[in-house]
């Protein structure tokens, strides 16, 4: 049997490419939507594509079953689930596709998957059970988990609430994740885990970057499987709290999902913009023009007005996806060298229209030529008189977990993630300090801020150096917007 786990950082996403060498055959659970990327690793391997599954309707990215339905490869989906979490494009298309139920077996050469229903994270979600029947094996090695079980953590049970506006949702949600753990409990210690996500996804508050464990292991030292030991209430209590709010975005890619991504094809080729191209997107919001380096001071000190920032490091996607609307020209300020990577990174969350780019130079040659704003940066001093003052706004973009057990008397709190989603809560006609934990989240957000035409203030400082030094409060003496 050939296994390989590809890991996508910036999505902190794992996708498995699992063949029968003998056959020459394999399957790729939890692809992305570039599939190049799987293509590529199997024919080193003298292994042909030939089916594609998904473990659920994914939140986080585009799928790529529909590509690979696209060239004839046969489609594993779920059928569980009620009506609204069923993959609608599968049944009106003539793709070759099985919808699975609990319990249902196929094979790809002498490789055998067995479909698990384990519910919670999502209604219809699957595990697989993969059995090596060509290796002499008549018990299972391991279970692909998708969002059910990662190493460390499970799949949060409220994003149909907090993501897809399922009002309600939440707490259902993790009574029935109660009960999938439950299974889990009865599965044979020496089974392998290999989860659809790792350290740095949104689809759970406390997942490790070990690429894989055992079901053993997991029961042992998993926090949130630990709760279940404790009873239903105390589980529910336990896997709700704290859960991070989730990119907006998130809506979008299940809905994508579930109707059906568009086909993509090759990768979009952006062309190369001018120096006089680039200076007469100054200040066209109707244009994501997104400079992407990673140094924040100097973004502040001098970029071109209007520019999202986003640095291309593994927030790339997240901020983008969080700050872009499906649809908008997007022109990259990035080195040739990285253009392809960018692309990928935005076709995954479904931004395909990206149209050009411009090298670091060609910035540099504008902002020297006079096209350019500023942002005022700061530290923590000032703020210690102006968070009192009434033309002053302190609006802190942490998480509402961070948030809440210390933060600046007065600040208004939105999550850096939801900020355009939520901009009309910024108040207007104040000057807005900005700040996070360590300035990074705070650096794309009052960017963010200042293209729309808020007076800004960055505040690129740590808030431990503020808790150290000054009062905080509990969160019922702030706004939490």
């Amino acid at each position: 049997m050939f296994f390989r786990q590809v890991f996508d950082q910036k999505l902190a996403q794992y996708a498995y490419i699992i063949g029968c060498q003998r056959t020459g055959e394999a399957i790729v659970i939890d692809p992305q939507r570039d599939i190049d990327t799987y293509d590529t690793i199997a024919a080193a391997e003298g292994l042909r594509i030939i089916a594609v599954a998904d473990t659920h309707i994914h939140a986080d990215y585009l799928t790529g079953m529909r590509e690979y339905a696209e060239r004839g490869a046969k489609v594993y989906a779920s059928k569980m689930g009620d009506d609204y979490w069923q993959y609608l494009w599968l049944p009106e298309s003539n793709y070759d596709f099985h919808l699975l139920s609990d319990g249902d077996v196929f094979k790809i050469g002498n490789i055998q998957f067995r479909a698990i229903h384990t519910p919670g994270h999502t209604p219809e979600h699957l595990i697989y059970e993969i059995t090596d029947l060509g290796g002499g094996a008549d018990e299972p090695m391991g279970l692909a988990t998708g969002d059910f079980v990662f190493v460390g953590d499970l799949g949060r049970p409220d994003l149909l609430e907090s993501a897809a506006g399922v009002t309600g949702a939440m707490e259902p949600s993790a009574r029935v994740l109660y009960n999938s753990v439950q299974k889990f409990f009865d599965m044979p210690d020496y089974l392998q885990v290999w989860p659809g996500h790792g350290a740095g996804s949104a689809c759970g508050k406390a997942l490790g970057a070990v690429p894989e464990s055992t079901v053993g292991y997991e029961r042992r030292f998993n926090a949130s499987i630990s709760a279940a030991k404790r009873g239903e209430e105390a589980f529910v209590a336990s896997i709700l709290e704290g859960q991070p709010e989730p990119p907006m975005y998130f809506a979008r890619m299940k809905r994508d999902n579930r109707k059906g991504p568009k086909v993509l094809g090759p990768l979009p080729t952006p062309r190369e913009y001018s120096a006089e191209e680039i200076k007469a997107l100054a200040g066209n919001t109707s244009v994501a023009l997104i400079d992407t380096r990673l140094d924040r001071s100097a973004f502040m000190a001098s970029h071109i007005p209007g520019a999202i920032y986003a640095p291309f490091d593994k927030t790339f996607n997240t901020i983008v996806g969080s700050y872009v609307e499906e649809g908008v020209p997007m022109v990259l300020l990035i080195d040739a060298h990285h253009v392809e990577e960018a692309v990928r990174d935005l076709v995954r969350i479904g931004l395909d229209d990206v149209v050009g780019y411009a090298p670091l130079a060609t910035l540099d040659a504008v902002l020297a030529g006079g096209t350019t704003a500023m942002i005022e940066e700061t530290d923590w001093s000032p703020v210690v008189d102006v968070y009192k003052m009434e033309e002053n706004c302190v609006l802190d973009v942490r998480k509402k977990s961070e948030f809440d057990p210390i933060h600046i008397p007065g600040a208004v709190n939105i999550a850096h993630t939801r900020l355009w989603a939520r901009h009309a809560e910024v108040p207007e006609g104040k000057k807005l300090w900005v700040h996070c934990r360590s300035g990074a989240r705070a650096a794309v957000a009052a960017a963010l801020l200042k293209r729309h035409g808020h007076d800004v203030v960055y505040v690129n400082d740590a808030m431990d150096t503020w808790a150290a030094q000054h009062p905080t409060v509990s969160e019922h003496d702030a706004v939490a917007a």
